[in-house]
């Protein structure tokens, strides 16, 4: 399904704008995004986002497009999470989220794979937790005091809701984007970085039928912002 078909199906997708503590957690690359203000339509909207949980499912055109992809990302993230089962459902649900938020699951790989590793406990020097090093402070603004960013679907929903709103606020710039996400808005080497991990998860013509339009106009937009 092209980007803006995905992205139409999706109106949450279009927002302008401690049990598992006591596993010793990984060090990860996060920045510290900066705790700013926000105006309360904004923290009301992103509210909503975090806060409705629908069952994970793939977001395809077809149903034998999604199992191509679930496929070929799963051999590729193997290495990483061995047990099959626990990968389809970490794709599955990087896949949904990603959609519903209006970005392409290739950048949101890309991202996890640079901030966490694909770690689930991973926990940063600026205290950014879990997939996508989302900073604790974002639940006390927008979210539940029982949201644990450690559980997939939280940190998913939150880090891709997150990274959505910082791309409607920078204009679809995503160099500017990433660059809030990671708290180092102005410099090149996080943007640069998760692009370069995001072109080791794009499909080619050969595994997607036609090449994967989205992530090359990604790339294109990236590059021009620099």
């Amino acid at each position: 399904m092209a980007f803006a078909s995905r992205l139409a199906l999706y109106p949450l997708a279009r927002l302008t704008l401690a049990a598992l503590l006591a596993i010793a957690p990984a060090v990860a690359r996060a920045g510290a995004q900066i705790e700013e203000e926000l105006a309360a339509n904004v923290q009301n909207l992103l509210h909503r986002s975090v806060s409705d949980y629908p069952a994970p499912h793939l977001v395809f055109a077809t149903e034998v497009e999604g199992r191509a992809w679930l496929a070929d990302m799963s051999s590729r993230l193997a290495p990483k999470i061995q047990d099959a089962q626990t990968r389809r459902d970490f794709l599955t649900t990087v896949q949904y989220e990603a959609s519903r938020a209006g970005l392409d699951p290739q950048l949101v790989l890309g991202l996890i794979q640079h901030e966490s590793n694909f770690r689930k406990y991973a926990v940063s020097s600026a205290e950014a937790r879990g997939y996508m090093q989302v900073m604790p402070f974002w639940v006390r603004q927008i979210g539940n005091a029982d949201h644990d960013l450690f559980n997939l679907r939280t940190n998913l929903r939150y880090g891709c809701t997150i990274l959505r709103y910082y791309l409607d606020r920078e204009n679809g710039d995503y160099f500017r984007a990433l660059g809030r996400y990671n708290g180092s808005l102005g410099r090149p080497e996080y943007p640069n970085a998760v692009l370069a991990a995001m072109r080791r998860w794009e499909r080619t013509a050969s595994s997607t039928g036609g090449g994967d339009a989205d992530a090359a106009r990604l790339g294109a937009n990236t590059s021009s912002s620099r």
